[in-house]
């Protein structure tokens, strides 16, 4: 099974498809925050190699919520979905980032 956040992940698969497609708003909460932990990890990995210098392990979880944040307002906006569904993927896309910092490399301090 891969680690969370790598290229062939579940999230991985939802980032993909979320961004493949045309403003559906048919997804589930589930698959946007998916896509949006996976979006959050890579928007965490541009900024470390940007700044040059390592991120807090506080920094860094403040960091992947903001990027899963607005990758998901991103797609609300876009695809005219419901905000209630919005927070449920913000609250899932959370966990998914809390779980994901355990075993990503980058967030082992």
């Amino acid at each position: 099974m891969p680690y969370p956040f790598e290229a062939d992940s579940e999230q991985a698969q939802a980032h993909r498809e979320v961004t493949s497609t045309h403003h559906e708003a048919k997804l589930s909460h589930e698959f946007l925050a998916g896509a949006a932990s996976f979006e959050a990890f890579k928007a965490l990995e541009d900024h470390k190699a940007k700044e040059g210098k390592p991120v807090s392990h506080a920094m860094a979880k403040e960091l992947l919520v903001g990027f899963a944040g607005a990758f998901i307002d991103r797609q609300v906006e876009s695809r005219g979905m419901d905000l209630y569904e919005a927070e449920k993927a913000k609250r899932h896309a959370h966990s998914q980032i809390e779980e994901g910092m355990q075993y990503h490399p980058d967030c082992q301090f």
